[in-house]
């Protein structure tokens, strides 16, 4: 069977078309044309998905190139779609919709521009998840920071807009440290430069280990800090405490992994010995992350900063597993990927229900006991607080014991002399699922166990009709990735696999740095 004709393309340009569409329509239908396209975006994703050969999962398809100059240097539209970028496209197509759906309180606050930066936001996304061209990916990487700084500015809170001048600041920061390396890393494959990911994941191997490790460092910061992870991460709370509840369902579910795609498909995959050579450091980052954002939000009293910390957190489970170099874990950081922009997702919008009802955050002023008024939004926060904790059967479980299995088994333990260092990061690390079950079941009996206070009664309602569809379309998928993972998983295993596979093999040749630079492999 002949793979369909431009269906990325189709896919790009639907939220492409929806932005300029949206921005030129009548206010009273930007709503209406944003679900439509939303829902256009969604099929052709699942169309693609479809279409997809599974026996060829590691290999890209579906691919589109066209040159526009090669002087001073290859500017390419270039395409494509392997396992990895597939379940990103899934994610974004699915967890879009569920935002659009959820934008409700938008209502007459200017929805017209609101909708088309949000198409705009998503056109970047989906960009960087099938870009095969490395300044193709740049552009669209950076594309991003333009819709979100209005969505924040315009439609967040009081002090909007200190946290949309704070996200522009440290992503743009990371952008400029991206184009520094790919800048590097490009003049120093000389007759061989090439932007081409396919190429430059068979050639940069091959250059010399410190060459390797400049030519990383860039990226590896981008992406951290889009990740994020300490000590870049401060600007993350104060964007979601301050963003409208449907652009934190899309900043944690889709924003905050482009920065763990790029940690797999550019650092991991194109630069072997950064990881191979920091990857004991790598482990304590994240297992620091873990606890450490675990542990602030025991202390917090804005639910919706809880959650935010709580995203810091999970997204170190990403950076353990990736740098573990073992097959388990690396499946496992994937699979963390796609669950928690689902469970992040629901939560947000969780959270913005009972903003909506009681106009406040703060746990203190809610007081507790809103099950009584609310029972189908407390069911639905019972299982995303369920799910965020690691409850076996749900998608949160899956992604953390398959890292953790895969951290234990992680060949850096084998290579390196102080192996129960490593051992002792990842012990740490499992410290911090003790303490998610602490915050999040705190939080579930701040809001909805006890008393209720009379300021209540009688004046709060039960999710619409809106809500519950946004809310069981959400909770499903959390519940089917937790009983049959291998729904997703059998898409990008075969990468991951590969990956962990070849990271082992120069493991297991001791890194001779004498074979490295054999004039005879090198790049020239």
């Amino acid at each position: 069977m002949s793979e369909p004709q431009h269906l990325l393309s189709i896919l790009l340009l639907v939220p492409l078309l929806g932005c300029l569409a949206i921005a030129c329509s009548p206010e009273g239908m930007a709503r209406k044309m944003a679900i439509g396209f939303g829902s256009a975006l969604f099929a052709v994703s699942a169309w693609l998905v479809a279409q997809f050969d599974l026996s060829r999962a590691s290999e890209y398809q579906f691919v589109e190139r066209l040159s526009w100059f090669k002087h001073p240097f290859p500017v390419e539209y270039f395409v494509g779609a392997d396992g990895l970028s597939l379940s990103m496209v899934a994610l974004t197509g699915f967890v879009t919709l569920m935002a659009i759906l959820a934008s409700t309180s938008i209502g007459n606050n200017r929805p017209r521009l609101y909708y088309s930066m949000l198409m705009l936001l998503t056109f970047s996304v989906l960009g960087v998840f099938i870009s095969m061209d490395l300044l193709q990916f740049f552009i669209v990487y950076e594309l991003e920071l333009v819709p979100m700084y209005f969505l924040i500015a315009i439609w967040g809170g009081p002090r909007r807009s200190y946290a949309a001048l704070k996200f522009l600041i440290y992503t743009f920061f990371g952008g400029v440290l991206m184009l520094a390396s790919l800048v590097y890393m490009y003049s120093q494959m000389n007759a061989s430069a090439t932007f081409d990911m396919v190429k430059l994941a068979s050639l940069t191997p091959l250059l010399p280990r410190d060459i390797q490790i400049m030519s990383c460092l860039g990226f590896f910061l981008a992406f951290i800090i889009k990740l994020p992870s300490f000590p870049f991460h401060t600007w993350l709370p104060d964007a979601h405490v301050e963003a409208p509840t449907p652009i934190s369902m899309l900043l944690a579910g889709l924003l905050l992994k482009m920065g763990s795609y790029g940690l797999v498909r550019i650092c991991l995959g194109f630069f072997p010995y950064f990881f191979i050579d920091y990857g004991p450091q790598i482990m304590a980052l994240g297992a620091f992350n873990i606890v450490w954002a675990a542990a602030a939000c025991l202390v917090q009293q804005d639910m919706k900063r809880i959650i935010a910390l709580s995203s810091v957190s999970h997204m170190g489970f990403v950076l353990l597993g990736v740098a573990s170099l073992s097959s388990g874990a690396l499946n496992g950081a994937i699979f963390q990927m796609v669950s928690h922009g689902v469970i992040s997702a629901l939560l947000f919008f969780l959270v913005g229900a009972v903003y909506e009802r009681t106009h406040t955050r703060q746990l203190a002023e809610i007081g507790g006991g809103l099950a009584k008024q609310m029972p189908t939004l407390f069911y639905f926060w019972m299982l995303g607080c369920m799910a965020n904790l690691g409850l076996p059967g749900l998608s949160g479980f899956v992604a953390e014991v398959t890292i953790f299995y895969g951290a234990f088994t992680s060949p850096m333990a084998e290579w390196i002399s102080k192996g129960g260092m490593v051992q002792g990061w990842i012990y740490l690390a499992c410290t911090g699922v003790i303490l998610t079950a602490g915050y999040m079941l705190w939080l579930l009996k701040k809001l909805f166990y006890g008393e209720e206070l009379p300021k209540w009664k009688g004046h709060l309602h039960d999710a619409t009709t809106t809500e519950k569809i946004v809310a069981y379309t959400l909770s499903f998928s959390i519940l089917a990735l937790g009983v049959y993972p291998a729904v997703l998983t059998r898409y990008y295993q075969p990468i991951s696999d590969k990956m962990a596979a070849e990271a082992k093999e120069h493991i297991e040749i001791g890194f001779d740095t004498n074979q490295q630079q054999d004039p005879e492999k090198q790049v020239h």
